[in-house]
């Protein structure tokens, strides 16, 4: 998402400018908008996966409290659709169920929801704002190396240049073992 809407952002601008810096600076402020739209979007996506895996967790809690051996029976036939038998899925039940984390192994048998791979919604919320920014930051790398270079034999504008270099760069991610015949160099040259 970042190095595509960002590129697409500095190559319009840079088609209707022609101030490098008013090219980077909608570069920059796209990197940042985009970055912050996707940590918010995952953030509230995953807040709301971990209100409800604390709601099923709560609800567990209450099933164990209330009906401890029918939550035993259930732990028992968990198991045993894993391919215990059925005294030892049994006996498997039995001793979890004694245990002081039940809770917990309900949870991770009966839900599926571990503490390890419990959601983070502050976690991938920064998760998704870098990666956005790392794939932003190559359209802006472009803009920045590109400054004052002049194509000896078409005299382009800045603008054409940063396009150019853009369209470069994409094609060579793109297409990292192609030969270009133009410049006879490779797409990870």
């Amino acid at each position: 998402d970042g190095l595509i809407s960002t590129a697409s952002l500095v190559v319009g601008v840079a088609a209707a400018s022609n101030d490098r810096t008013g090219v980077l600076v909608a570069g920059i402020a796209g990197l940042t908008a985009g970055a912050l739209s996707m940590a918010a979007g995952e953030y509230v996506s995953v807040s709301s996966q971990r209100d409800v895996e604390l709601s099923d967790l709560a609800r567990e809690r209450a099933e164990l409290a209330a009906s401890p051996q029918a939550e035993r029976d259930e732990l028992m036939r968990i198991y045993q659709n894993r391919g215990l038998s059925p005294a030892l899925a049994a006996q498997v039940a039995d001793e979890l169920s004694a245990r002081d984390d039940v809770a917990a192994i309900h949870a991770r048998d009966e839900l599926g929801i571990s503490t390890a791979l419990s959601a983070r919604p502050v976690q991938v919320a920064l998760a998704s704002a870098a990666s956005f920014a790392a794939g932003a930051a190559l359209p802006l790398a472009v803009v920045v190396a590109t400054a004052g270079i002049v194509d000896e034999r078409w005299y382009w504008s800045e603008n054409h240049q940063i396009l150019f270099h853009t369209i470069e760069l994409l094609a060579g991610q793109a297409l990292p073992d192609e030969t270009f015949t133009v410049s006879g160099t490779t797409g990870t040259d």
